[in-house]
């Protein structure tokens, strides 16, 4: 609004100081030239040309101001959403195992979960050679599922209040209680010969319970609390013989898609509205995590010089504000997107209230690597 009010600001002196330059364009004396600029303002200030020029402005800045709050009407998609009304499952303390996530464990067949929660929303590939089921209600009671060849549940996620434990762990409770209650978590995992160690600053810890494993991600910037879990059984983690997947046009797409999912469910955690899926900014974001691969870099400047602003420009994607968030070497979309929220600008990316639009462009090196790209916008 201010550089609306600027504009007008310009335009009236441009206006009122016309006739002046036009005056001095004839001019060469100088006493001759402060006497015509003297004259001239006096004539403007007590002429009808300056009640007329004011009142022009002013239904300009109304007009602007008009046009703004009716975009805004316009926009709800931006708007805060209000979460109250929101039916939440009664959350029961699992009968056979440490963890449920809407009261589901493992083992449980896929007419039951389906009993429950109706049809699945998307089904995509993941890491496991498996795919995830992912169900919600306009991405409230967010959950994902994976089942093995005989329809039985060996795979479950959610980043929202949908955790029950027998130890009494939920979301948001404290990184400290979760190592009281589960002992140390593992520092390694084995992939056939190999081990593979976890990285010593992780925002997540992974436990081997009852032939189970359970990954325990934390927010840190939420005092280090619990924001989501994955549990899989050992014979969905073991069929996943290296620390990467093959690469694959089925996986680069499922962890594309799943990455723009967590993203919606995140917003709604934070009572914000979710975005939409844009092909085209989609394209972009691919574009440039392919390059990175290719080329072995990692940065939001291309090699070309180009911003992700840039980039989208020449794809013909206009907008008003955008960002992009990039990701490498996570070896899902889960742990690309907790490491994404633990990341202060990106996390702020992911809770911007203006953006309506968001593409997501995965990409694979040579070792099966990912690369993920983020290209969010609004109109």
């Amino acid at each position: 609004m201010r550089r609306i009010l600027l504009f007008f600001s310009f335009i009236f002196f441009l206006y009122a100081s016309w006739t002046v330059l036009e005056k001095l364009a004839t001019k060469t004396d100088n006493q001759s030239v402060f006497d015509t600029i003297t004259s001239e303002i006096d004539r403007v200030s007590e002429s009808e040309e300056l009640a007329t020029i004011k009142d022009k402005v002013n239904e300009g800045i109304q007009y602007i101001g008009t046009l703004l709050q009716s975009l805004e009407e316009q926009a709800p998609e931006n708007s805060i959403i209000d979460n109250s009304n929101v039916k939440k499952p009664e959350l029961h303390v699992p009968s056979e195992q440490l963890f449920s996530i809407h009261n589901i464990e493992l083992g449980e067949s896929k007419e039951n979960v389906e009993a429950k929660l109706g049809a699945p929303n998307r089904i995509t590939e993941n890491e496991y050679g498996a795919s995830w089921y992912t169900y919600h209600e306009e991405y409230h009671n967010f959950i994902m599922v994976a089942y093995d060849k005989g329809n039985n549940v060996v795979g479950l996620y959610t980043n929202q209040d949908l955790i029950s434990s027998k130890k009494g762990i939920q979301r948001g409770t404290p990184k400290q209680v979760v190592l009281e209650q589960l002992g140390e978590p593992m520092t390694r995992i084995q992939k056939g010969f190999v081990y593979y160690e976890f990285q010593q600053d992780r925002d997540y810890d992974v436990f081997y319970i009852d032939s189970t494993y359970v990954t325990i991600f934390y927010d840190k910037h939420q005092d280090n609390t619990v924001t989501s879990i994955q549990i899989v059984s050992e014979a969905l983690e073991q069929n996943r013989a290296d620390f990467y997947s093959s690469a694959s046009e089925q996986l680069k797409e499922g962890f594309e898609y799943q990455l723009f999912d967590l993203t919606n469910a995140t917003r709604v955690n934070f009572g914000l509205g979710i975005l939409n899926w844009d092909d085209s900014v989609r394209e972009t974001a691919r574009k440039h995590s392919s390059d990175m691969a290719e080329h072995n870099y990692f940065s939001h400047t291309n090699l070309d010089g180009q911003s992700p602003f840039d980039r989208m420009l020449e794809d013909e994607i206009l907008f008003t504000i955008a960002g992009e968030n990039l990701a490498y070497g996570q070896f899902s979309s889960i742990f690309a997107h907790e490491g994404l929220m633990n990341s202060w600008g990106h996390r702020e990316n992911i809770l911007k209230q203006e953006y309506t639009y968001l593409g997501v462009g995965v990409a694979f090196n040579n070792e099966s690597h990912p690369y993920y790209t983020e290209n969010f916008y609004t109109k």
